[in-house]
C-alpha cells in the first residue's frame, strides 16, 4: 500500500487574505473559488484560518456585520498545521480528533497549501476506521 503524505493531498494553492480583510471579502473569495476556508497570512506567515464554520458561529450567530468585521477578529488562531511529510492518515486523525474539515500544510512557516476532508479517499478513511475499531475492541477487553 502506498502511504500518501499531506503534500500528496494538496490539490491547489491555498487562497489567503491579510487579517485586516473583511469577512465579506473572504466570503466572496470562498464563493468564487468554491472553497470552505481562507488562510489568513501576514508577512508571509500563517496567522489563522477562516472557515465556513467561523462565518456561521462567530459572525452570523453573533449578528456581526460581515462588511465591517476583520478576519483577525473571527479567525481560528493559531491553527493546527501539518508539514508536507505528515502521513495522510495522521492528518486525517488530527482533523477527526479536533473536528476540522480543513488543515493547512506549512513548512518553515510558509503556507504550501491546505487539505480538506474531501481530499481523502478510501485508503486513509479505512485505516482510521480500522484503528477506531481496534481501539474499541481493546477497550472492551
Amino acid at each position: 500500500m502506498v502511504r500518501r503524505t499531506a503534500e500528496d493531498l494538496i490539490a491547489r494553492q491555498a487562497i489567503h487574505l491579510p487579517g485586516n480583510a473583511t469577512v465579506l471579502e473572504a466570503a466572496y473569495l470562498m464563493a468564487e473559488h468554491k472553497i470552505g476556508a481562507i488562510m489568513v497570512v501576514e508577512e508571509g506567515r500563517l496567522r489563522g484560518i477562516f472557515t465556513e464554520r467561523d462565518a456561521l458561529f462567530r459572525v452570523i450567530a453573533e449578528a456581526r456585520d460581515p462588511a465591517m468585521t476583520p478576519l483577525s477578529g473571527v479567525m481560528t488562531a493559531p491553527p493546527k498545521t501539518v508539514t508536507p511529510g505528515t502521513r495522510a492518515v495522521e492528518a486525517l486523525l488530527i482533523m477527526r480528533d479536533n473536528g476540522f474539515r480543513h488543515l493547512p500544510v506549512v513548512e518553515s512557516g510558509e503556507v504550501l497549501g491546505i487539505i480538506s476532508l474531501r481530499d481523502f479517499v478510501g485508503a486513509e478513511l479505512q485505516e482510521v476506521e480500522d484503528q477506531l475499531q481496534y481501539a474499541q475492541q481493546t477497550a472492551a477487553v
